[in-house]
């Protein structure tokens, strides 16, 4: 991807409260502690002294002067979409640090995503204290509940104006981030002084210009139990195959990473890597292939792979998001079919794990970086940033403006680096279609 660069990042101005975090490290806390608006993130990592100036983000972190006021100031938290390991996480890392290291004094979670944040919700905003947060990390889901679809943008405004809300937590991906950036807009446009700051959440791990989202590790070290359960399976009988759908509507992140993690997959098969399933190049000729000499296969689909074989449903969710048709059932009866005609049995073992490892608690890993975006949002927000979402560049976190990734997926490339370990791992050919006539058979 080529980016010359970046619009600057929005900030309601002037900046004149001293932060609290002054006592933390003395009086050299500037030096060690605080960002500075003139400080840069590289976009690209690569050295190349000619040319313009490399595109570069803001970095993330504590600024010396505040926008907002912190005891005259109250903060929302919304969670929105699918539920996803580390929600709680996040929300209790933003309120521990909007109480214990800036002194807000009240801060309100809304409650079951964008439909809260309108003025006649029967579920209005519930407060929410050290004490309401002290445990949630131990749990799965949100204890704010979420929910799908648009709300009006001018009704949300009117409630985070009738609330006296001056900055917005928004906690989701991207249909949550599009709304965000759409709320950030209008508030611009009527000229309040709201702060509105994005945290990417979506085990896809799908979102743009970051290299990670939260809940994608324990998604990937969940997936893997489960592989390792379908292994079990297909090596329990003759021409064994264990089926495993997985999430990544448009993007194969957790069947690649997942496949990595096991090295007991045979087959990946991801949205961004057309397959046919006939033809002596296809799916099932390999399969067949394989269990002639290997006995058993394990193969990994993600749920929005083989859309040149099935299409989408043609209708859309609650956040427009498109349906697709069930890959994984329909591989099932295809290879159901076509061994049946060959006249060779086959005993199919197929799973379906996508709520189960949504649901779960955030694995260690998650839950570090759930507390650190957690953090550097509400930094962010103090110092009167706007329209922005957290990320994380070259290990670095980063103020990435909405507009920026907006309408934008990060996807496999299927030249690049991560393809090419799954190919390696699997001993799958680098195509399964018909256009080439590997005819390998893949390890174990």
């Amino acid at each position: 991807m080529t980016v010359s660069s970046f619009a600057a990042i929005a900030q309601f101005a002037p900046v004149r409260f001293e932060s609290p975090l002054l006592h933390a490290s003395g009086d050299d806390a500037e030096g060690s502690l605080f960002i500075t608006d003139a400080d840069r993130i590289r976009f690209d990592i690569s050295l190349n002294e000619a040319g313009p100036q490399p595109a570069s983000f803001e970095p993330a972190g504590a600024r010396r002067l505040l926008f907002y006021d912190p005891p005259q100031t109250r903060a929302a938290i919304v969670t929105c979409g699918g539920l996803c390991p580390g929600l709680n996480d996040v929300i209790r890392a933003l309120v521990m640090e909007l109480h214990h290291w800036y002194g807000v004094r009240e801060v309100l979670g809304i409650q079951y995503g964008y439909a809260g944040l309108v003025p006649d919700t029967d579920c209005p905003p519930r407060p929410l204290t050290v004490a309401d947060v002290d445990d949630i990390h131990t749990h799965g889901g949100t204890i704010l509940g979420s929910s799908r679809g648009k709300q009006g943008v001018g009704r949300m405004v009117d409630m985070l104006v009738e609330r006296r809300i001056d900055m917005l937590f928004c906690i989701g991906g991207d249909g949550t981030l599009r709304g965000a950036h759409e709320l950030a807009r209008e508030i611009r446009r009527r000229g309040l002084p709201i702060a509105i700051v994005g945290i990417p959440k979506t085990i896809d791990n799908d979102i743009d210009l970051i290299y990670r989202s939260f809940g994608f590790q324990t998604a990937v070290e969940e997936a893997d139990k489960v592989l390792d359960c379908a292994h079990m399976e297909a090596n329990g009988a003759r021409n064994g195959i264990g089926l495993v759908k997985l999430m990544g509507r448009e993007s194969g992140f957790i069947a690649a990473h997942a496949t990595l993690a096991s090295g007991d997959v045979n087959y990946c098969l991801v949205p961004e890597v057309p397959f046919d399933l006939g033809g002596d190049n296809g799916l099932l000729a390999h399969l067949r292939r394989r269990l002639a000499t290997r006995r058993h296969a394990v193969i990994v689909v993600a749920e929005g792979a083989g859309a040149n074989l099935i299409g989408d449903t043609g209708r859309r969710d609650a956040s427009g998001n498109v349906i697709v048709n069930d890959i994984g059932l329909y591989l099932k009866e295809a290879i159901t079919s076509a061994f049946a005609e060959w006249n060779e049995p086959v005993s199919i073992k197929y799973f379906d794990p996508s709520y189960l490892i949504r649901s779960v608690r955030a694995n260690s890993s998650d839950s570090i970086f759930c507390g650190d975006l957690g953090r550097h949002a509400v930094h962010a927000a103090m110092a009167g940033k706007t329209d922005l979402l957290i990320g994380l560049w070259h290990g670095v976190f980063t103020h990435v403006p909405l507009e920026a990734i907006v309408g934008r997926r990060k996807k496999i490339n299927p030249n690049g680096n991560l393809w090419h370990s799954v190919l390696a791992s699997t001993g799958q050919p680098s195509s399964m279609s018909n256009i080439d006539a590997a005819t390998t058979p893949t390890q174990d």
